[in-house]
């Protein structure tokens, strides 16, 4: 659960400061807030605590990558790279602004592989998106040498990963712009909220005049500022900037303490035979918001995995998941859109041959069967740890 697990006193103090105000929306009313801007506060702390220059603060993290998506001007007619394995919504922002998601293949890190990329291109791609998924880095060093390589952009999808780094650098900061969710059981959470980073002047702004239908806040009231593209709504209250706040202060905290479980858990599952664990490129920047481990087989998996439900131990082998796995996702196959038109896949201006099949994604069908992962919690007592310890020997037994 993360930041929800350490919802506190301070979280209660950075809201109160704005319903004293009555002021919930971030723009104007500067005489009725009394200095009170806690989006603001927060996309500056945020930006600073990752190393960007550039934060913008959103109502969810799909909101965070179709606003991203605009900035960077995708849309109809273009392809965009997808991992097979990640969240419905890196799918959902991509076919949102028009363009078609295509399905690649994953490794070892459970992340994007970079070298199924160029497998993936065609005439019509103009981006990928590399995903980092449960809590740590895919190998973004090599994807966007691939991306540069080819001259796509990069948009890092880091929902899951808050926090998390590579060799020093924190995620979200490598490609043209990196997203963030905070909804309740991410690393910080705001109950709702995203956040979009860039370096790139040019796309922090259209970024943010895209997220509030085209106003470019540069006057001193919003009905007087300048418009330069149409665009929707998608702020970021004043409530879940100071959530986000007092969360953001607690992350390095939370970080630790997820580290310390999972280290520990780890150490019980290694005793186990034939049982190996997810590649992480750089462990040193795992948020280590979840465990993953792998058996020699997929039947070995299944085995374990039942084994250990029975010790109480509660594991996901996403090749299963309904939300996670592409080849899972019914409507989405049957391009079920809420257009009658089956939009973008049916648009005329369209001419790729987006295919997602499992033949074209081995690796992913291999790796995710034989993968069980489990949700590492802040707060773990040691009468915790030690009952999923010896739940875990137990379970070997079984094998």
């Amino acid at each position: 659960m993360a930041g929800a697990e350490v919802i506190g006193k301070e979280e209660i103090k950075e809201v109160l400061e704005v319903l004293e105000t009555g002021i919930l929306i971030r723009y104007n009313f500067d005489v009725e807030r009394k200095g009170v801007f806690k989006c603001r506060e927060f996309e500056e702390a945020f930006a600073k605590y990752c190393g960007a220059r550039y934060a913008l603060g959103v109502t969810s993290g799909s909101a965070a990558l179709k606003v991203a998506l605009m900035a960077m001007d995708i849309g109809p007619g273009d392809e965009v790279i997808v991992p097979a394995f990640t969240f419905l919504a890196t799918y959902e922002a991509v076919m949102e602004v028009g363009a078609v998601p295509v399905m690649a293949d994953i490794d070892t890190s459970l992340c994007l592989d970079p070298d199924d990329i160029p497998r993936k291109i065609t005439p019509y791609t103009k981006a990928v998106i590399p995903v980092h998924m449960c809590g740590a880095p895919a190998r973004i060093d090599k994807i966007v040498a691939v991306a540069r390589q080819h001259k796509l952009l990069v948009l890092e999808d880091n929902a899951q990963g808050c926090g998390a780094g590579f060799k020093g650098k924190k995620l979200g900061t490598f490609g043209d712009m990196g997203i963030f969710s905070f909804d309740y059981v991410k690393t910080v959470t705001t109950g709702e909220g995203g956040m979009v980073l860039t370096d790139n002047k040019d796309l922090a702004d259209r970024a943010e005049w895209y997220h509030d239908h085209g106003h470019d806040h540069k006057a001193a009231g919003r009905a007087m500022d300048g418009r330069t593209i149409l665009g929707f709504n998608y702020r970021m209250n004043e409530i879940q900037g100071a959530l986000g706040l007092a969360q953001l202060r607690k992350l390095d905290g939370i970080i630790a303490a997820q580290r310390k479980n999972k280290a520990s858990i780890r150490e019980a599952l290694k005793a186990v035979k034939g049982i190996g664990f997810r590649d992480i490129p750089d462990p040193a920047g795992d948020s280590a918001t979840f465990l993953a481990f792998n058996l020699p087989s997929e039947d070995r998996a299944k085995k374990f995995q039942k084994a250990l439900a029975g010790q109480g131990i509660d594991t996901v082998r996403y090749k299963d998941n309904m939300w996670h796995y592409v080849p899972n996702w019914e409507h989405f196959l049957a391009r079920s859109t809420a257009s009658s038109k089956k939009y973008p896949f049916n648009d005329p201006g369209y001419k790729g041959k987006a295919d997602y099949r499992r033949e074209n994604i081995p690796q992913a069908e291999d790796i995710l069967g034989r993968t069980l992962v489990m949700g590492i919690a802040v707060k773990m007592p040691e009468e915790k740890i030690a009952t999923i310890k010896k739940g875990i020997e137990q379970a070997a037994r079984e094998l």
